[in-house]
């Protein structure tokens, strides 16, 4: 597995190279997969390869210097922010489950709950499906692909799949600013249903290094080290 070390960039440039990566991949039948962790210089909306703006107050956005950028992925909107972020490139051959949508997801995910129980932290798949089908919000419902604490959602990811490959990245939530999500969605309904890094455990909230080390030795018990 190759890993591309943490760094923080804005949110176009965030998605395209995602986007890039998930390209090279395929153009150069890349065998093993890639790894990327990064974070965000400022808080950023991203929606959903086939998502619609309604029910996000694009005028709140632009007002606060919040950019809305569409990801190649599916799924709701999420607003980036205090979070880290991981991407996952690999061929859908090289997962145990690759061509199954649901499992590919908890394969993939499977490494991020390796990663969090080397810190101490018990993340777990969600068993109960909640969605709400006006909720434009990604955080305020959650799937059996999502992963929770306490039965409250903290890593959010998404999929996209072209010719043999699967890109997947998602949100791993340090803190939320409830004033930007009302802002933005009209009203607080994350703030229940999440549960951030900042709650679990202040002192890994404080050191996104120690958490992304940690984050890679998931990836690479799960799926091995590759230079």
């Amino acid at each position: 597995m190759r890993v591309i070390p943490y760094r923080v960039y804005d949110g176009a440039e965030n998605m395209r190279i995602d986007e890039e990566l998930f390209d090279e991949a395929i153009t150069s039948s890349c065998k093993e997969p890639v790894l990327r962790l990064y974070g965000w210089k400022r808080p950023t909306l991203t929606i959903g390869r086939n998502q619609s703006c309604n029910g996000i107050d694009e005028g709140f956005c632009r007002d606060r210097n919040i950019s809305i950028i569409r990801r190649i992925t599916g799924g709701r909107a999420v607003l980036h922010d205090s979070e880290l972020t991981y991407c996952f490139v690999v061929p859908v051959d090289f997962l145990r489950d690759g061509s199954c949508v649901i499992k590919s997801y908890r394969e993939i995910s499977e490494a991020l709950v390796l990663g969090f129980s080397e810190m101490g932290v018990e993340v777990s798949f969600i068993d109960n499906k909640k969605v709400s089908v006006k909720n434009p919000y990604c955080m305020a419902i959650s799937s059996g692909a999502d992963l929770s604490v306490c039965g409250r959602k903290f890593i959010g990811s998404a999929q996209c799949r072209k010719r043999g490959y699967i890109l997947q990245h998602g949100s791993i939530v340090f803190d939320i600013d409830s004033s930007l999500v009302s802002g933005i969605f009209g009203e607080d309904e994350g703030k229940e249903s999440v549960i951030t890094l900042m709650e679990i455990n202040q002192n890994l909230a404080s050191d996104i290094d120690f958490v992304c080390r940690n984050v890679i030795s998931g990836f690479e018990k799960k799926f091995g080290t590759y230079v």
